[in-house]
């Protein structure tokens, strides 16, 4: 095992298509999953039936993700048959339902054996976002019926858990925080004992990494900044809060109120955060490249695109549908907001969004298409997506090619 995998965290993970028996209560009261015998590789054959800690969870597309956490008993189901083999299966409790009840009959179920040991059920809607997502970070695919495909972390790493695979496991409450800790004091000379604007902390990121060239490849520049600037974040982060809690300690403040809103303070400047930092990042590979655009334009709305192409000037005096006019819309994740872009900039019918989603799903993005609305995905996250995807996907090099090609003479 080697830190920063996948391996870190599971010892094995398996998908399966979900079939009636198990989650349809027309057809069946019951509440067990079957077809999952081979998870045995994981969860041993013992003779008697085993209770183990369970995390349930149902996954959508455009809903918050649901928990329940309860057990799930694994047990032989042919028991005292002697002249049959063995055949395990997986019981959840009434109490999941809610959960489960969800699923339909051809959706999709993940079981997860944490090193922890304890388990991890994911449902979540075939062909969906999420879908596609879960099988890329665990490198596996659907088979036909209700067999179980999987993977044994235990004899490989599995996937390295970057940017885009950490943000995936925190659907499900794993939060991998990685962190410079030998660039603290560097951090500390730098702005003090406080979170900087997120220009200054933006610049301070892209001036620690060396070797990446924001015009030879543009896509890789992105995504070593944005690696590198939630690594320094966390890094400050960590030491202001310690600094924090050891000062509240000391004044003899044990308020749990108070720290459930410092918590929920720090967690929401994490994501707004790393909001601008895209924008920031995305503003400094126009600028190297020559591109003129404009930031936080002003079209029809009080507020426009993140960015105009190539002026708001020429925004005013150009006809709509002009060929000379593109905007970009920045945003980590999109999830159901891209639909919010369509509202920008009405002179530029045939809309650009740039994301760090991976595998967002086909009738997604297919969706996009019909309503003229182009991903732009930086190229090491395409991987993510199926091959019919990534021939439509534009890479942020492609993207600048498109902006060159129209820029005024």
């Amino acid at each position: 095992m080697r830190k920063g995998y996948l391996s870190e965290y599971f010892e094995g993970v398996s998908v399966k298509t979900l079939t009636p028996t198990e989650v349809d209560p027309a057809v069946s009261r019951g509440h067990e999953l079957q077809g999952v015998d081979d998870f045995r590789a994981f969860l041993g054959t013992p003779e008697e039936k085993v209770y183990l800690p369970t995390s349930y969870f149902w996954l959508g597309d455009d809903e918050l993700p649901l928990r329940v956490e309860r057990t799930a008993t694994w047990y032989d189901s042919r028991k005292g048959q002697k002249k049959r083999s063995a055949e395990y299966r997986l019981y959840y409790p009434a109490a999941v339902n809610e959960v489960a009840r969800r699923a339909r009959p051809g959706d999709t179920l993940f079981l997860c054996k944490q090193k922890a040991g304890d388990l991890m059920a994911i449902f979540c809607a075939s062909g969906s976002s999420i879908e596609q997502q879960l099988l890329w970070l665990f490198d596996l695919s659907l088979t036909h019926g209700d067999s179980l495909e999987q993977v044994d972390l235990r004899e490989t790493d599995g996937r390295s858990l970057d940017l885009v695979a950490r943000e995936l496991l925190e659907l499900f409450g794993i939060e991998v925080i990685v962190t410079k800790d030998e660039w603290l004091n560097r951090l500390l000379r730098a702005f003090g004992p406080a979170f900087p604007t997120t220009e200054r902390f933006s610049a301070f990121t892209r001036k620690a990494v060396k070797d990446v060239d924001p015009v030879a490849d543009p896509d890789a520049a992105l995504i070593r900044w944005m690696e590198m600037e939630e690594r320094l974040f966390r890094t400050l982060e960590k030491h202001l809060v310690e600094e924090y809690l050891k000062a509240q300690f000391a004044a003899g403040n044990t308020d749990a109120d108070d720290f459930l809103q410092f918590s929920l303070s720090v967690h929401g400047t994490r994501k707004s955060r790393a909001g601008f930092a895209l924008g920031n990042h995305v503003e400094a590979i126009l600028k190297a490249n020559s591109v003129t655009y404009k930031r936080e334009a002003e079209t029809e709305k009080r507020k426009g695109p993140d960015f105009l192409f190539p002026s708001e000037d020429l925004y005013r005096t150009e006809p709509a549908g002009s060929d000379r006019l593109i905007m970009l819309a920045a945003k980590r994740t999109c999830k159901d907001r891209w639909r919010q872009v369509l509202a920008e900039a009405d002179k530029i019918p045939f809309k650009h969004l740039l994301t760090l989603q991976p595998g967002i799903s086909v009738a997604q993005t297919t969706e996009m298409q019909k309503f003229k609305l182009q991903l732009v995905v930086p190229s090491p996250i395409h991987a993510t997506y199926k091959p019919a995807q990534q021939s439509w996907l534009l890479s942020v090099s492609n993207f600048l090619e498109l902006v060159r090609s129209r820029s005024v003479a």
